[in-house]
């Protein structure tokens, strides 16, 4: 098999025409011819870290979007679907993905539970961290989200990562914002990504000590007009990620549409492709192919550099995708789910006053952080929604037992009517709902439970869902008709007054603890900067 086209040579940082061979699915040679080229080839691209359940689609569902993408590899963190089925629930992942040519790069997920002040559907600790570890599938430990633990030497936390580095893996980082001698104890603990940065001081400080950053460009949280200089200051330390990608977002770029942003922008074409093929195969070791004689056949094939629209893409030397069509067939996840919860009532989602002042989560568009404001409440009433002041109930329901809802008050959302509630709610995907009525409440959390796992909007006689049928958080639909879907149901939401962007995202993110100020978990109000429970009353 021949290819031809102006190569682009990462290493040797130039861009000719040229003629590759590839033979068993490696590129045998690659010669320069003197004709020029219409299209460009480059190596395939990484995502450098990514939670695929964030897309709603399966492992093979994602990747027959990806590759049409320009993706080849993606470095994956199965954290979403580990708080619900645990180990099991990573190795449901790396069987669903060896369905398909997409080459997928799983870490062992550190923090499952996220934490203690919420119900989870698993726990993984040292002993699991070491079988997930020790399998050739698992390249790394995935996001040590517990800085707090490894700064305050925490035995169980100090495990995991001596297992990590007892393998020679590599141990990803989540520490936003931390820094001085926090953040040295952290990095000295061997510690070596970071992707939550959100200024350039603190990406320079991290990479000061030796740090590599993954500049986040996702659907939850975009960082790249913040940090992309770091790609010609420091074009070693930097990869591209998407951490959080939802479908609709996929459907219409990934990691090709960073690259093109920036290529647009005169960033050195060398460098920006170093982010997103050499740095991440360096770093994780993995066995992604980077152009060259010896290296297996991982490429793309575009129509131009500043478009970057990707016309073929090939892996190990199969074309998996060409001009507008997908050259493989998924067929299909297995069942496998952990939902345990029967149906409330509105009367279990009442709340009567027991203080004069009312916690209340004020949530903002397109922000993971919240505040904490306070209402009125006339003690010994019973409180409702506010719908002129924009106060809505919110309520939370364990899915893996039959406990009662926890309910809270909210600000932010705008409803004027109906409910929409999701079992997509980070990080243990117990039921979330927001409401202007108790009623509509009840139909929407049931309706989730009836599904064993959705999203899910109420309004008066009118229900509209979309279900999630592999563990609650995916499914193996294509992402162009989940996206589709997606989209639909947040139209309907929108149009019974939510103002926000996302809903459906902004609500998943209200079960969030590890972000503060105020978020609501199955037991009740959390208070991120106490890490500690709180009432909704104040006395």
């Amino acid at each position: 098999m021949k290819l031809e086209g102006n190569i682009i040579d990462i290493f040797r940082r130039e861009i000719y025409p040229g003629r590759i061979t590839i033979n068993n699915g490696k590129i045998e040679r690659i010669e320069e011819i003197e004709k020029h080229q219409e299209y460009f080839v480059m190596p395939g691209l990484i995502d450098a870290h990514i939670h695929i359940e964030s897309s709603m689609a399966s492992p093979g569902a994602f990747a027959v979007a990806a590759v049409s993408r320009g993706t080849t590899s993606v470095i994956c963190d199965p954290h979403e679907i580990a708080n619900i089925l645990g180990i099991d629930g990573v190795r449901f992942m790396i069987r669903d993905a060896k369905k398909v040519p997409l080459k997928f790069w799983f870490g062992a997920p550190s923090c499952v539970p996220a934490t203690s002040f919420e119900t989870a559907g698993a726990t993984i600790d040292n002993s699991g961290i070491n079988e997930l570890l020790e399998m050739k599938e698992i390249k790394y430990l995935a996001e040590m989200m517990n800085f707090p633990g490894v700064i305050q030497n925490d035995e169980e936390v100090i495990k995991k990562i001596a297992i990590a580095k007892r393998y020679g893996k590599p141990v990803d980082g989540h520490a936003p914002g931390l820094t001085g001698n926090d953040l040295k104890k952290y990095i000295n603990a061997g510690i070596s990504t970071d992707h939550e940065c959100s200024t350039i001081e603190e990406a320079r400080e991290k990479i000061s000590l030796g740090m590599k950053i993954l500049i986040r460009e996702g659907s939850a949280a975009r960082n790249l007009e913040a940090l992309k200089s770091l790609i010609r200051t420091d074009p070693e330390m930097v990869m591209l990620c998407s951490d959080d990608l939802h479908p609709e977002m996929l459907v219409k770029r990934h990691i090709d549409g960073i690259v093109s942003k920036l290529i647009s922008e005169d960033f050195d074409i060398f460098k920006v492709l170093r982010s997103c093929t050499l740095n991440p195969v360096l770093h994780y070791g993995i066995g992604q192919g980077l152009l060259r004689p010896g290296d297996s056949a991982d490429l793309i094939i575009v129509k131009d550099l500043k478009s970057m629209e990707v016309l073929e893409t090939w892996i190990k030397g199969e074309k998996v995708y060409d001009r507008g069509k997908v050259l493989f067939r998924y067929g299909g996840a297995e069942p496998v789910n952990k939902f345990n919860a029967s149906q409330i009532d509105e009367k279990s989602i009442r709340i009567t006053s027991g203080g004069h002042k009312m916690r209340v989560i004020e949530a903002f568009d397109g922000e993971l952080l919240t505040r904490e404001i306070e209402v009125n409440s006339a003690e010994g009433n019973l409180v409702k929604p506010d719908i002129e002041n924009d106060i809505h109930k919110i309520v939370v329901k364990d899915r893996y037992n039959d406990s009662p809802p926890a309910v809270a008050f909210i600000k932010g959302f705008g409803l004027q009517s109906g409910a929409f509630a999701s079992s997509v709610a980070h990080d243990s995907h117990n039921i979330i709902c927001v409401g202007a009525s108790d009623k509509d409440i009840v139909t929407a959390v049931n309706e989730v439970i009836s599904m064993k796992g959705g999203l899910t909007v109420a309004y008066g006689k009118d229900v509209i869902s979309m279900p999630l049928p592999i563990a609650g958080i995916m499914s193996d639909n294509s992402v162009r008709q989940i996206a589709g879907d997606y989209e639909h149901l947040t139209e309907k939401v929108k149009s019974i007054g939510c103002k926000l962007s996302a809903p459906f995202m902004t609500l998943s993110f209200m079960a969030l603890l590890v972000i503060p100020e105020l978020k609501i978990s199955d037991k009740g109000l959390f208070d991120g900067r106490k890490f500690a429970l709180v009432p909704l009353f104040k006395e």
